[in-house]
């Protein structure tokens, strides 16, 4: 190891502090102190260590709270516990709660030296990280939806309490906080989970097509139209139906989804049949719906029948103890998709995700977490693989860099170009987000994609 590498020493005996600073920077490696588990905790949000090695009994905070704690925040740092009072059970207590090791009093050297080199080579997958390898394959297994916040906690109850039941819902939330996923939990949890699961991005499609991609069209209805088609109504009948971007329907595509929702029935786009439908109703936006109403912008009586049970999914950024488990858990899925090894991440690029703002959501990690297991080239992905924007906790480029941008030599379309594309990436690839972040309609977005030749 190198000395770059720093090991918080916590322990609130002065003496021994001081010998084992003396005995550390002697292998090489830098130290800091703290004479209590609250100093630990403080410390560890502050900086990532590569390494805390903390004794159990403490006055204030004990090394077990101040474990669970930081394990809580950055679950990247190895931590090795200290004691001069041996015994099974607190050695299984402290390691159930996250501890690398644990070591007794008095210090054997030899043995402290091996367990933090063995801990910061992080030679041992952590048992977190395992356990969420192998929830992997249940897709919506409302266990395996990532999140142990407060927020992420009362949602899926909800979601528990509403999957068995008919109810129309409606999912709001920004773009990217994993709205979908929701639907598909709800879906999969009810009794409708053996029917069809149909999804419809109602932005995604131009307002002439989407009443025929809903209910069908008949032979001849249009230019075009050669055979008939069932629409995703019809092809979720005793299933369930996901309408993402609802807030993007026209007014007068608004009143045709009214009818379904109060007549379970449909008409093909130039037909005369009405055809009865039987499905339940998802719905998700990114917009305030009810500010939507009052500017005449979305019928109030739709609004009302879709909003019979809301649900409102959290940004990333206000359950932040969510981020290591999401991360572990793309690391896990994105090592198997490249076919990589990948063991974890490095404290120090955890502490980098931990202190973005993520205005992207789940979507811009996941992005983010894909994009670290194709660079690394190693077992372990470190800080280096980051996007800059998260390498510099969102701070802008270095002077230097802004001296060679194509601001500075007057490529005005490649200004544009690269924001347009920042701006897309950081938004998860979601236009009607990403048009809305610069300030310019969806259309126009489209056209100039289009013209810079990143879309057909």
């Amino acid at each position: 190891m190198t000395g770059t590498s720093t090991v918080l020493v916590v322990d609130d005996d002065q003496a021994h502090r001081t010998m084992l600073r003396t005995l550390i920077t002697g292998w090489g490696y830098g130290v800091e102190e703290g004479e209590d588990g609250g100093d630990a905790i403080r410390k560890a949000q502050e900086r990532p260590y590569d390494l805390i090695l903390m004794d159990i009994r403490m006055l204030e905070v004990s090394g077990l709270e101040a474990l669970a704690e930081i394990k809580d925040y950055n679950p990247a740092i190895p931590v090795i516990i200290m004691t001069a009072f041996s015994s099974v059970e607190t050695a299984v207590e402290a390691l159930k709660k996250g501890a690398y090791d644990y070591l007794t009093k008095p210090l054997d050297f030899d043995e402290l030296q091996m367990a933090m080199e063995r801990a910061m080579d992080h030679s041992q997958l952590k048992q977190e990280n395992l356990l969420l390898r192998e929830r992997l394959g249940a897709q919506f297994d409302l266990q395996n939806i990532i999140g142990r916040s407060e927020a992420m906690v009362r949602l899926l109850e909800t979601v528990a309490q509403v999957a068995p039941s008919e109810a129309t819902v409606l999912i709001t939330g920004a773009s990217g906080t994993g709205k979908e996923l929701i639907s598909g939990a709800i879906h999969f949890n009810s009794p409708r989970k053996k029917g069809a699961f149909i999804k419809m991005n109602c932005a995604a499609v131009t307002e002439t097509l989407l009443e025929s991609e809903l209910f069908g069209h008949e032979k001849g209805a249009f230019t075009g139209a050669h055979r008939r088609k069932e629409g995703r109504f019809r092809q979720a009948d005793g299933g369930s139906i996901f309408l993402d971007e609802v807030s993007e329907m026209s007014l007068g595509m608004q009143v045709k989804l009214l009818r379904v929702l109060q007549e379970r029935e449909i008409t093909r786009v130039g037909g005369e049949e009405t055809l009865k439908v039987d499905v339940r109703v998802i719905a998700a936006t990114n917009k305030d719906l009810l500010k939507a109403v009052k500017e005449g912008e979305f019928r109030e009586d739709l609004y009302y029948r879709l909003n019979v049970v809301a649900l409102n999914v959290p940004l990333l950024t206000d359950r932040k103890e969510d981020i290591p488990l999401l991360a572990q858990h793309f690391l896990a899925v994105f090592a198997e998709k490249n076919q990589k090894r990948m063991r974890d991440l490095t404290p120090q690029a955890m502490d980098r995700l931990l202190k973005y703002d993520w205005p992207g959501n789940v979507r811009e990690l996941m992005n983010v977490m894909e994009r670290a297991v194709v660079l690394s080239r190693s077992e372990y992905v470190d800080e280096d693989v980051l996007p800059l924007s998260i390498q510099g906790n969102g701070e802008s480029e270095p002077a230097d860099a802004l001296k060679a941008s194509p601001v500075a030599n007057g490529r005005l379309a490649d200004v544009e170009r690269t924001a347009i594309l920042e701006t897309l990436e950081s938004a998860g690839g979601n236009k009607s987000e990403t048009a809305r972040r610069l300030g310019i309609t969806r259309r126009t977005l489209h056209q100039k994609l289009k013209k810079y030749g990143v879309m057909e």
